[in-house]
């Protein structure tokens, strides 16, 4: 049990700072697209209020990001489980994502027949 004290403590110590940093990044980079926006507004210039990627596209890129990321987890997870039978529990919860990814997929292709009806 105290192995995992120390596992949590080290965790959280780099965790939150770098969470931190990542929304503070988020933050900043939303608002320079803003005020670089709102400069254009202000010189004449036309800027589309339209998001860089079409829903379809969007769907995609969630499911591959999904997809891959659970494939490689469940892999992690079954080379470690040759030498710790208990790790494929642990693995099998890549199932999670992995359908998640392909409910995406599907999205995807539900919208691009739509937009084609």
């Amino acid at each position: 049990m105290e192995g995992l004290t120390g596992l949590a403590a080290v965790t959280m110590f780099l965790g939150f700072p770098t969470a931190a940093l990542a929304l503070y990044t988020f933050y900043r980079v939303r608002k320079l697209r803003t005020e670089e926006r709102l400069a254009a507004i202000q010189r004449g210039a036309s800027v589309s209020i339209e998001p860089d990627l079409s829903e379809a596209a969007s769907s995609r890129r969630y499911g591959i990001l999904l997809v891959s990321g659970s494939i490689g987890y469940m892999l992690a997870f079954s080379i470690l489980a040759r030498f710790e039978p208990d790790a494929m529990m642990a693995g099998a919860f890549g199932a999670i994502p992995f359908t998640l990814g392909v409910g995406y997929f599907i999205d995807a292709v539900l919208i691009r027949r739509d937009l084609k009806a």
